[in-house]
C-alpha cells in the first residue's frame, strides 16, 4: 500500500513495530530493517532521471550491483517492481541473479578475474558480459569459435570491453577504479593502450559493448561525468574507424555516492543525468543504448539494523553501550571510520526515541577486539541496558556484506511496509543458525585431519 510518510517517519515506526511484534528483543537482539517503500521510491527515481535526458524508445537497462544487497528477494524486487536488472561479479552473484528471475538479457556479467568455465556459462546463457582485459577478449575468442567454428561466428551475448580512463581517484581510494594504476580494465593512457583497443574492436566486429566505472563514494560528479565522456569519445572514435555504429551501448557503471551525514538524498539521480546531458549530450542523443550499474545509491538509505543494548558500562569516565552490531554487519566502519561513518539513533526498550540530553559515549560490538566500535565518543542520549541502537543508512554493503569474525552468525532482515494502517514484516533472510555455522566450518568433516 502506498505511504505518503517520510522515511524518517517509516523508520520510527518500523522500529517501534519491531519491538512489539518481536521481531527483535532479548532472545534475537539484531536484525536488520529494509524499508520497501523507500526502495520502490529509489527504482522509481532512477528510471525517471534517465527517462528525461533520452528520447523516447532508447535502449536503458538499469542493472542492479547485486554485490551491493545480494538478497534474492530485493533482487525480485527490484526487477518484477521496479524494471531492474542485475550486474554480478561473480558466478554466486549470477546464481542469485537467476534465482531472483532476472532474464539473462536483463544481466550484465562484471569481473576482473572471470574463470573460463564462467564465460562459458555466461556465454551459453545470453548474459551480457564485460571483458575486463585483452588477454579476457583472446580466452572469449576461443569459446566463440569452439560454439560456432563458422568464420564469421559471433556470441549470442552482448560484448563489451572495460576501459579505464584514469582519470584519478576520489577522497576513498580504496573505492576509485579509475586511477593511473587502477586493477580494472585497460589503462587507455599507457603507452598504445588506445590504439590496442580500436584494433580489438576492428577484430571483432561482433563486440558492440564499451564499459566504464570510475568508482563509487568519495567520487565528485564531476569526475564521474569526466569518466563518461571519455568512454563516449573512444565509442565515437571506434565507430568512425569501422565506418558503422559497431559499439551501439554503452556502460556507464553506476557509483552515484551517498549522503551518510542525513537523511536527504543527495546527490540525487536525475542531478547526474542532467549533468552527463550538459557535458556528455551525444552519449544521450538516443544513438547509443545506456546500460547503468548502481548499487549503494539505490539501498543504502533503506537499511537500519537494530541492535539491543545488552549491557552499558563505564570506562575511563566514558559511557560504553555493548550491542550485538560491530565489525559483522558494518566491516568498513569498524576498520575506515573516517571513510565509513554511520549515523546511530537511540531508542528506549520498548523501540520509542530516546529523550533526554546527549552524553558522548561509545557504541561497541560484540567482537572481541577493542576496535569493533560502530561510533566512537558520539553525542548521543544515553543508551542504557535493554534500549536499541538503531544503525541507519545500513541497507547497502553493511547487513548483507557479513563478516564472519568470531563465528557470529548472519543477522536475519526483515523487508518492513508503513502505513497509517501499521507496520507489516516479511522475512527476507532468517538468522543463521548454529548449524549452519558449524556447517560452513567444516562440521561435516570433523576427523578430516586426524590420519595425517
Amino acid at each position: 500500500m502506498p505511504s505518503d510518510m517520510s522515511a524518517p517517519e517509516r523508520r520510527e515506526r518500523a522500529v517501534r513495530a519491531a519491538v512489539e511484534q518481536g521481531v527483535v528483543g532479548p532472545g534475537t537482539p539484531l536484525a536488520g530493517l529494509l524499508d520497501i517503500t523507500g526502495i520502490r521510491a529509489s527504482a522509481a527515481a532512477l528510471r525517471a532521471a534517465f527517462d528525461e535526458v533520452t528520447p523516447p524508445g532508447t535502449p536503458v537497462l538499469h542493472a542492479f550491483a547485486v554485490k551491493a544487497t545480494p538478497l534474492v528477494p530485493v533482487l525480485r524486487l527490484l526487477y518484477a517492481h521496479g524494471g531492474i536488472g542485475a550486474e554480478v561479479a561473480s558466478p554466486g552473484e549470477l546464481a542469485l541473479a537467476r534465482a531472483a528471475g532476472v532474464r539473462p538479457a536483463d544481466t550484465v556479467l562484471d569481473s576482473p578475474a572471470k574463470t573460463g568455465a564462467e564465460l562459458r556459462e555466461a556465454l551459453a546463457l545470453g548474459v551480457a558480459v564485460n571483458a575486463d582485459n585483452l588477454q579476457e577478449l583472446t580466452r572469449i575468442d576461443a569459446l566463440v569459435k569452439s560454439a560456432a567454428p563458422a568464420p564469421s561466428a559471433s556470441p549470442a551475448s552482448p560484448v563489451g570491453l572495460r576501459v579505464n580512463p584514469q582519470i584519478g581517484g576520489g577522497s576513498i581510494g580504496a573505492l576509485s577504479t579509475a586511477t593511473a594504476t587502477s586493477k580494472f580494465g585497460v589503462a587507455l593512457r599507457d603507452p598504445g593502450a588506445r590504439e590496442g583497443v580500436v584494433r580489438a574492436y576492428l577484430d571483432r566486429p561482433w563486440m558492440t559493448r564499451l564499459h566504464t566505472h570510475s568508482g563509487s563514494q568519495g567520487l565528485p560528479l564531476e569526475l564521474m561525468v569526466r569518466g563518461v565522456a571519455a568512454a563516449y569519445e573512444l565509442a565515437e572514435e571506434v565507430n568512425a574507424a569501422a565506418g558503422r555504429r559497431q559499439i551501439d551501448t554503452v556502460d556507464i557503471g553506476g557509483g552515484l555516492p551517498v549522503d551518510f551525514a542525513s537523511d536527504t538524498g543527495t546527490p540525487t539521480y536525475a542531478d547526474y543525468a542532467r549533468l552527463l546531458k550538459r557535458h556528455v549530450p551525444g552519449l544521450l542523443d538516443g544513438r547509443y543504448g545506456l546500460v547503468t550499474e548502481f548499487g549503494r545509491s539505490l539501498l543504502a538509505k533503506h537499511g537500519t539494523v537494530l541492535a539491543r543494548v545488552e549491557y552499558a558500562k563505564t570506562s575511563g569516565g566514558r559511557p560504553i553501550a555493548v550491542t550485538h552490531a560491530g565489525v559483522q554487519i558494518a566491516t568498513r566502519t569498524v576498520y575506515a571510520p573516517e571513510s565509513w561513518p554511520l549515523r546511530i539513533a537511540a531508542y528506549d526498550a520498548e523501540g520509542r526515541p530516546k529523550p533526554g540530553p546527549t552524553v558522548a559515549q561509545d557504541v561497541a560490538g560484540p567482537a572481541c577486539f577493542a576496535g569493533d566500535l560502530l561510533a566512537e565518543n558520539r553525542p548521543l542520549p544515553l543508551l542504557e541496558q535493554g534500549d536499541y541502537a538503531a544503525v541507519l543508512d545500513t541497507g547497502a554493503y553493511c547487513m548483507t556484506a557479513h563478516y564472519g569474525y568470531n563465528s557470529l552468525g548472519r543477522a536475519g532482515i526483515h523487508g518492513f511496509t508503513a502505513t497509517a494502517g501499521g507496520v507489516r514484516f516479511g522475512v527476507v533472510r532468517p538468522p543463521q543458525t548454529f548449524d549452519e555455522i558449524v556447517a560452513e566450518s567444516g562440521g561435516e568433516h570433523a576427523d578430516a585431519l586426524l590420519d595425517f
